[in-house]
């Protein structure tokens, strides 16, 4: 019996994928949990596998279209079986995503998560794709079919898809349809399908260049959308001495490289165990309650060339700064590879953002929801200070904590920071 294989879920936020690249073609041979193609969800790369043995029949969805979670992108069976019927409703997505798909229930850990691309509304069609070639012309007896990709590309070149041909299935246009039509039509957009920002700003004879939107940016869109307006924010602000940390470090260093680690590993451990000691603030937002983790998961923010994504550093307050250190060089490297596996980018009960190292002094950051509050590093740097009524020369850094107002009072998130303050000033405490 054939095998529907479905655009799964591979995220927990993930509501439409993109099928970046066929793994298999059209008549090989799969076996059941075999890769088929290499998926771009709101997080990362992944692999979508085969649900059951047999041939790849067909092959529905194209290399770059971008569709919704639940829709039919193939079909396996047997070698001379009958598929036409699975066929027939290909354009259709099915009403759910298959079991295998990652739990809804896990807590998201990316500040941002992406939403179903919407359909494009009928395109006005431009004086010159009013008038198509007769190739073209095209009666449908029914409603036009096409791909969410199709449609896009359609509205931003001024192409009436009622005008076009379809070479998909039962007629369905898909993106080559429209390349194949915007030959005869000047575009009245100019687009650029890359994501990297050198290439976006490449010199066009045009006035702008749209780009349409990676994955990782609709949810960052949706998910910051969500946590900046409906959300009571305040913030605290802290400048701690590093100079016994400094003095750590360097005292570590010569104990070889497994033990060299840096100020941010120091902080990220420092915030973890300060977490354990105040669950008041290590919690999330339920709407109508308040759960407060027992467990210390910490994100840390980290910059890709599509945007920003959130691994998860589990049990942080438990681990070693050498073993925090090593998990956070591997994630990072992961996150801007787009390698990332689900429990790797979901769960975190708290988040740390560090813009440090590109210079900035201090900054504010947007809460992850549903977490109560989000910690922003700025660089370290000399300054001079008074200590004991003498100026001093002391290294210094910078930390502001967004709160939720909801969960956080004043005082909580102020008795947290001193917490956090007496740990990183004295940091043998982090290693007791």
């Amino acid at each position: 019996m054939a095998t529907k294989v479905f655009m799964e879920a591979l995220s927990p936020t993930m509501e439409e994928g993109k099928l970046v690249k066929w793994l298999k073609n059209e008549g090989d041979a799969v076996k059941s949990g075999d890769p088929l193609g290499e998926v771009e969800t709101d997080k990362a790369i992944m692999e979508l596998v085969a649900r059951g043995d047999g041939v790849l029949r067909k092959r529905i969805v194209n290399e770059g279209e971008a569709v919704p979670v639940g829709t039919l992108v193939g079909v396996i069976g047997a070698a001379d079986e009958d598929i036409s019927a699975l066929l027939g409703g290909a354009a259709a997505p099915a009403p759910a995503a298959p079991a295998a798909a990652a739990p809804a229930a896990t807590p998201p850990a990316a500040p941002s998560a992406a939403g179903p691309l919407p359909s494009a509304p009928a395109a006005v069609p431009s004086p010159a794709a009013a008038t198509p070639a007769p190739a073209q012309a095209a009666t449908p007896s029914g409603p036009t079919r096409s791909s969410p990709l199709a449609r896009r590309l359609a509205t931003e070149r001024g192409l009436d898809l009622a005008a076009v041909q379809g070479s998909g299935p039962n007629g369905r246009i898909i993106k080559r349809d429209i390349e194949a039509a915007a030959t005869s039509a000047p575009a009245t957009v100019a687009t650029q399908p890359s994501s990297a920002p050198a290439q976006r700003a490449a010199a066009s004879s045009a006035d702008f260049n749209d780009v349409p939107l990676t994955q990782i940016r609709k949810i960052i869109a949706k998910r910051l959308g969500e946590s900046i307006g409906p959300i009571p924010t305040f913030y605290l602000t802290a400048e701690l001495d590093l100079t016994r940390v400094m003095e750590m470090r360097a005292a570590m260093a010569e104990l070889g490289s497994d033990f060299k680690v840096s100020v941010n590993d120091v902080l990220l451990k420092a915030i973890a165990v300060a977490l354990s000691q105040h669950p008041e603030v290590n919690a999330h937002w339920g709407g109508d309650h308040i759960r407060y983790h027992n467990r210390v998961h910490l994100g840390m923010a980290v910059a890709t060339d599509d945007g920003l994504i959130v691994p998860v550093i589990w049990d942080a307050d438990t681990k070693r700064m050498s073993e925090i250190s090593k998990e956070a060089k591997e994630l990072a490297k992961r996150a801007r590879e787009r390698k990332l596996k689900p429990e790797e980018f979901t769960g975190s009960t708290f988040s740390v953002s560090n813009l440090g190292m590109f210079g900035i002094d201090q900054f504010t950051a947007i809460i992850n929801p549903p977490e109560a509050a989000i910690i922003a590093i700025g660089t370290s740097e000399a300054k001079m200070v008074v200590v004991d009524g003498e100026p001093v020369v002391r290294q210094r850094v910078r930390l502001t904590m967004s709160c939720d107002h909801r969960i956080i009072d004043g005082a909580v998130g102020a008795k947290f920071l001193q917490t956090l303050r007496r740990l990183v000033e004295n940091p043998l405490m982090l290693v007791y």
